[in-house]
């Protein structure tokens, strides 16, 4: 008589534990929030005017975009993301979704944003954002994450076209200025995401990622943070003498750019392990402040410039 393994028999399809809040886990919602407001900021400076409606359906287009980016990202990291501390809780390693459900729900969320814009707003926006998508999840989680320590640099560019995704919604047309802003966001990727490495270098080390101070130490990471500090403020002050944007812009890019660069010195400079990490802290934490207020700045100055229409 033989001993029947109930463990081994297949009851059917598994029912899904997951929650709501486990979906919005997947959009990975403090990313799709930086795209939002840089996003933004594109629509808002773009010349003309655009149609509230329009405006709306391009904002939350690219923002489900970006919720779809994240999901397929999830969906093929779940081995990843099992081995880091920082990543352990999202809802694949968790168990509360598949790698399977979670492709489903970011190949659907895709499908509509970019369809969605295309046709409501116009072609070239729809065509971006698609690009977007495939950049993120193709050319960077996919292959440039796991095989090149250059991954945050060559795959930040997918993180800095929502504004000139958001400008092309507006005019259907490309110009200097969106470009300027995919300049500014590209070169803050690096300094901004490798001070995390710096203090989550285990992490990565144990998940086989290719990060840079991984591959190439501590040392040498210190030093890149501090050169493209350099070439980003330097890109982000660029924009006020060459009559691009206005002097308040101007003046916040000159007194953010120093407190990077102050920030960015001290990581170097620190060696010992806690006050090196206690610099890498400081220098993330401000480097969200720092494009935050930065774009921010080139909000304060369309309404600078509204206000002064009223009164012409």
């Amino acid at each position: 008589m033989s001993v029947v393994d109930h463990n081994a028999i297949d009851l059917g399809p598994r029912i899904s534990e997951a929650e709501v809040g486990d979906y919005i886990a997947l959009l990975k919602p403090r990313v799709m929030s930086l795209v939002i407001f840089t996003a933004l900021v594109g629509l808002m400076i773009a010349p003309g005017h655009v149609h509230p409606v329009l405006a709306f359906t391009s904002i939350l287009c690219i923002a489900v975009g970006a919720g779809a980016s994240g999901a397929l990202n999830m969906a093929y990291e779940g081995d990843i993301d099992a081995l880091m501390t920082r990543t352990a809780n999202r809802p694949i390693p968790r168990g509360r979704i598949t790698s399977g459900e979670a492709t489903a729900f970011g190949l659907t969320l895709a499908f509509f944003s970019v369809i969605t814009l295309g046709i409501l707003v116009n072609l070239l926006a729809g065509a971006l954002l698609a690009f977007t998508i495939f950049f993120y999840v193709v050319i960077y989680t996919m292959w440039l994450k796991r095989w090149t320590a250059q991954n945050i640099v060559i795959g930040g560019a997918a993180g800095a076209l929502p504004p000139v995704v958001a400008w092309a919604a507006a005019t259907g047309s490309l110009s200097v200025e969106p470009v300027l802003l995919f300049l500014i966001i590209f070169f803050w990727t690096p300094p901004h995401f490798w001070a995390l490495a710096l203090f989550r270098s285990d992490d990565y080390a144990r998940a086989g990622v290719p990060m840079l101070p991984v591959v190439a130490g501590p040392d040498a990471t210190r030093l890149q943070i501090l050169l493209y500090t350099i070439v980003l403020v330097a890109i982000a002050v660029a924009p006020w003498p060459l009559g691009y944007f206005d002097a308040v812009y101007g003046v916040a890019s000159l007194l953010l750019g120093a407190g990077m660069l102050w920030l960015a010195v001290d990581v170097y400079r620190r060696r010992e392990r806690v006050e090196a990490n206690r610099a890498c802290r400081k220098l993330f934490a401000f480097s969200i402040l720092y494009l935050f207020a930065l774009f921010a700045t080139l909000l304060i100055e369309v309404a600078f410039r509204t206000v002064a229409s009223w009164g012409a």
